[in-house]
């Protein structure tokens, strides 16, 4: 990836990483590496380790409800890629011979020293993660906020379904 993508100063958020060549569509910009680890022990660095460091972030990637990659010490420099609402590329996890990856794709092309983007579609009820991509068509939040809300329907309080009044 070194003789395709650079990393700079971001007009996004902090750092971004940077086409030093045009991509196509569909192209494979990079996979985003780190450390495999379960949901909770994520959630237990992120809130007594990672939130205690200025001024560093931090770089989590769900694969699914077992698994999150954690990038923030270690892995490729596709952690640093910025969210967008309207982004220019996508991530999919794959299989190769029984391992998954994830891979960052050129959702469309992309011109040299274009900054690469994927939306993130951060997933939580209770946050709101404001978004600074300034896009038009730009959400207002990282969230995926379709996500929460057929979310937010499935999980319904007990009292909503029955008369809690009657006993």
């Amino acid at each position: 990836y070194r003789k395709r993508l650079a990393f700079g100063k971001s007009a996004i958020h902090g750092f971004g990483i940077f086409a030093k060549l045009p991509h196509r569509a569909g192209d494979m910009m990079i996979e985003y590496t780190g450390e495999l680890v379960r949901p909770s022990i994520a959630d237990k660095r992120e809130r007594l380790i990672y939130n205690s460091m200025v001024g560093a972030g931090t770089y989590m990637f769900r694969i699914d409800d077992e698994r999150v990659i954690d990038a923030t010490r270690t892995g490729s420099i596709a952690h640093l890629i910025n969210h967008s609402c309207v982004p220019n590329c996508y991530s999919r996890v794959i299989t190769v011979y029984g391992d998954e990856h994830i891979i960052i794709f050129a959702k469309r092309d992309i011109a040299r020293w274009e900054e690469l983007t994927y939306d993130y579609r951060f997933f939580s009820i209770d946050e709101r993660l404001s978004c600074s991509c300034g896009f038009p068509g730009c959400r207002g939040v990282v969230n995926d906020t379709e996500a929460e809300g057929q979310q937010s329907k499935i999980y319904v309080s007990r009292c909503d379904l029955i008369d809690c009044t009657e006993q």
